[in-house]
C-alpha cells in the first residue's frame, strides 16, 4: 500500500483529499504546515507527498527544497495561485506536478497514480554506479562526480542527466522531455529544456559532449562501451 503525506493548513481540504486517498487504497497522514511536515518526514518513508504552497510557519516551496535535500520523495504542490512564475518555481524546486485550487479529487487521484508510476518505474531501473569514463553516476544515492570530484546540480539537472542516461544513444525530443520531466500539462517552452541542458553540459565539464544536440529534434547521451 502506497503511504502519502498530506500537507494543508485547511482541515476540510485534508479531508477531502483523505477521504478520495482512501477509497483509492492509499495510506494518508496528515499535517498542517510544512514544519510538520520535514519533521514527519525525518522519521517516515512516505512514497508522494501532496503539499499546500501557502502555509503558516513553513510555506510548501521552502518544506518541499528541505525535504528533498533528506529524500527523493515525488512531490504534488496545491495552490490557489495559477500563475506560472510559480508553476516554473515549483519545478525548478524539483516538484513533479502542480494542481491550481480549486481542484477536481478524482483529478488529483488521477495525477497521483501518473506520478507514483512514471516514479517507481524510474527507481526501479535505476541500478548502482554507472560509469562513462571519468564521469560516474549513481542514480539512487543521487551523485554525479566528473574525475572523481563530486559535482552538485539543480533537481530538475539530476532528473534530466539521470533521464537521459537511461535512454542512453536514444534520441529524445523536446517534447517528451518536458512531458517525462516536467509533468504533461508543464506550461514552459522548449527554451525550458535549452537552459538546463547548458548549465548540466558546463557541470560535466570535459564530459559535455557525451549529451549531444540533434538539430531538429532535441537530444541524446551518446556513449559507446
Amino acid at each position: 500500500m502506497y503511504k502519502i503525506l498530506v500537507v494543508d493548513d485547511e482541515p476540510k481540504i485534508r479531508e477531502v483529499i483523505k477521504e478520495y486517498a482512501e477509497f483509492s487504497g492509499y495510506d494518508v497522514t496528515e499535517a498542517e504546515d510544512g514544519m510538520s511536515a520535514i519533521g514527519l518526514c525525518k522519521l517516515n518513508d512516505y512514497d508522494l507527498i501532496v503539499m499546500d504552497v501557502m502555509m503558516p510557519k513553513l510555506d510548501g516551496f521552502s518544506a518541499c527544497k528541505e525535504i528533498k535535500k533528506i529524500k527523493d520523495i515525488p512531490v504534488i504542490m496545491l495552490s490557489a495561485r495559477g500563475e506560472e512564475y510559480d508553476k516554473l518555481f515549483g519545478f525548478e524546486l524539483g516538484i513533479d506536478d502542480y494542481i491550481v485550487k480549486p481542484f477536481s479529487p478524482k483529478e488529483l487521484m488521477a495525477r497521483i497514480n501518473a506520478v507514483l508510476t512514471r516514479f517507481k518505474s524510474k527507481s526501479a531501473s535505476t541500478q548502482g554506479d554507472l560509469k562513462f569514463g571519468g564521469l560516474e553516476i549513481n542514480i539512487p544515492a543521487r551523485t554525479v562526480t566528473v574525475d572523481g570530484k563530486k559535482i552538485d546540480l539543480t533537481p530538475k539537472e539530476y532528473e534530466l542527466l539521470f533521464y537521459l542516461v537511461e535512454n542512453k544513444n536514444i534520441a529524445l525530443s523536446r517534447d517528451k522531455l518536458l512531458s517525462d520531466i516536467w509533468g504533461y500539462d508543464f506550461f514552459g517552452d522548449d527554451r525550458t529544456i535549452d537552459t538546463h541542458i547548458k548549465n548540466l553540459r558546463n557541470s560535466l565539464g570535459p564530459y559535455r559532449d557525451y549529451i549531444v544536440t540533434l538539430r531538429g529534434v532535441g537530444y541524446k547521451f551518446e556513449y559507446e562501451d
